[in-house]
């Protein structure tokens, strides 16, 4: 599958390859190069492979509530949040980011047809490769009496992140002051010079100040060449999923199906793990946010059984140089050579940072922050590291 933007790829040189059955680029430049220039300026994203669902219906907020691990009732409209949905078992299925919001902000937005129930409305951004899934998962779970409606508006969505310090007065200039949101507040497009509508949030996945924009396909490659176009002298590059993924390591962000991965898909992790080691609940991932213990939902027996005991979702940080932490690798309380892994890495890699030092994210059993541990970076070479909490930079 392509998405609306996949000429302004080819045309800025994108390196195109298949992610979940997207061809997307992986690069234009350079990894290191796009990924600093996100940092240190900003950088454009197409995430359009990302699925966008509409919840709307009276007691919508309760209802997502009940099969989610955050609690929807504590959003007001105009607001964004993240979530895990797990199975009965407690596993995760899948993480989410949303944005409360109204059946008015809708109609503005054009995103959907106008209701005017005066009840809530949440938008929903599921991974790529679990649009499907989850698609199947809430239908599993919507009131019988029809309250509760969900459009899949996937198909027909494109969505551009523009990230990093730079990204507001960019955003600014190409669409007015109006539409300059702050962190995980969300509204309709106001009214612009492109003249495109649409919805627009104070979300990404990097870790920087930044919007994603949610437009009809058909507005997206003139959005894209305004915001490069304006941006220039803002130090505004394209970015591939190369250096999205860099930047979302630095932060100690999830990545679904890497970090963890729900054994109801019946696939394989790519790295060589143990059986049904991402098969993972929230409390074990030890992400920060997007857990609210004090209310009922699917699978809370599990994570409340976590929270006292188990392994943690832990950084590492290399002490020293040699061979970057990849996922597989294990993770090894000694250097004897009979050593037990304490957990094996997720997610690692060089920091563009961090001047390439290596660093990583694995599930560990036992271990504490600032313990020294040695990464099996490859069958001759263990490298030293130091367990940390992320964020890295």
């Amino acid at each position: 599958m392509r998405t609306a933007l996949h000429q302004s790829h080819l045309d800025a040189g994108g390196k195109m390859v298949d992610f979940h059955g997207f061809e997307l680029p992986i690069w234009y430049s350079s990894i290191p190069e796009e990924h600093l220039a996100t940092r240190n300026a900003a950088g454009l994203f197409d995430v359009s492979h990302m699925g966008f669902f509409r919840f709307s219906g009276k007691g919508v907020r309760s209802w997502l509530s009940s099969i989610a691990t955050q609690e929807y009732l504590n959003f007001t409209s105009g607001r964004c949040g993240y979530t895990h949905f797990l199975d009965h078992e407690g596993r995760i299925i899948d993480d989410m980011i949303f944005a409360v919001t109204s059946d008015a902000e809708i109609h503005a937005s054009g995103c959907s047809s106008w209701q005017d129930s005066g009840a809530s409305v949440v938008l929903g951004v599921p991974n790529a490769s679990m649009v499907g899934a989850m698609w199947e998962h809430f239908h599993k779970y919507l009131p019988a009496d029809g309250s509760i409606t969900i459009e899949n508006l996937s198909d027909e969505t494109s969505i551009l992140a523009l990230q990093g310090p730079n990204s507001p007065a960019i955003l600014a200039d190409v669409l007015g002051e109006e539409n300059v949101i702050a962190r995980f507040k969300g509204q309709a497009i106001r009214s612009n010079d492109l003249g495109i509508s649409g919805w627009i949030q104070g979300t990404g996945y990097t870790g920087e100040a930044g919007v994603e924009i949610f437009v009809p396909n058909r507005d997206a490659p003139g959005l894209w060449s305004a915001l490069l176009g304006a941006g220039a002298p803002f130090g505004l590059v394209p970015v591939g999923l190369g250096a999205r993924d860099t930047l979302r390591l630095e932060k100690g962000y999830l990545l679904s199906g890497q970090d963890f991965l729900w054994p109801g898909l019946g696939i394989e992790p790519d790295a060589a793990l143990p059986d049904g080691f991402l098969s993972r609940d929230s409390a074990e991932t030890a992400v920060p946010y997007g857990l609210d213990i004090e209310h009922d939902f699917v699978g809370r027996e599990r994570v409340l059984a976590s929270l006292e005991s188990g392994p943690r979702w832990d950084g590492l940080i290399c002490l020293e140089r040699g061979p970057s932490p990849r996922p597989g690798h294990a993770v090894l309380s000694s250097e004897a050579e009979d050593a037990e892994p304490l957990g094996y890495v997720t997610s690692g890699g060089p920091s563009p940072s961090l001047e390439r030092k290596g660093i990583a994210m694995a599930y560990l059993e036992g271990a504490e922050q600032g313990q020294e541990v040695w990464i099996q970076a490859s069958p001759r070479r263990r490298v030293r590291a130091q367990v940390c909490r992320p964020p890295f930079v």
